[in-house]
């Protein structure tokens, strides 16, 4: 079945929309407790020697993301870079889980009350999102480049 061109549009449109929602979320709400997600970060069992690096560098990241998906030049790239963000966040989780005594939190907002479980779940609905969101952009994104 194929998708019409509109409908394929507004698809894309709501999943970007979706992740900037999801990376505005996030970022702010790890920027507004600094304090707490940084402790959080420095008891991880993996980032304990980039805590400060990976405190500002996460929520930019996120912020960056959020620019590009915006952005319709950049947005095919910004997927990549969600789908990217993304996984390695679940990664994280699933070794935390899998390898650690001492599981710290250090997610924001609403997003620290989900169990592990269901943030698993939750970062896979946003992997699948980005992966539809780059199969059904892909197709405009060799049109638009130019023939040399």
């Amino acid at each position: 079945m194929k998708v019409h061109h509109i409908h394929k549009k507004h698809l894309i449109n709501a999943i970007a929309v979706l992740l900037i929602f999801l990376f505005v979320y996030a970022a702010t709400s790890k920027l507004w407790d600094f304090g707490q997600f940084k402790v959080q970060l420095g008891q991880s069992p993996i980032l304990t020697a980039y805590a400060q690096w990976v405190a500002w560098g996460v929520p930019a990241i996120e912020y960056l993301l959020t620019l590009l998906l915006v952005m319709g030049t950049t947005r095919y790239l910004a997927f990549f870079g969600s789908l990217a963000l993304m996984t390695m966040f679940t990664t994280y989780i699933i070794l935390v889980l899998n390898f650690s005594d001492y599981i710290p939190c250090s997610c924001g907002g609403v997003l620290q009350d989900l169990g592990w479980t269901e943030h698993i779940l939750f970062n896979l609905f946003f992997i699948v999102l980005s992966i539809i969101a780059i199969l059904l952009s892909r197709n405009h994104q060799i049109r638009k480049t130019p023939i040399s």
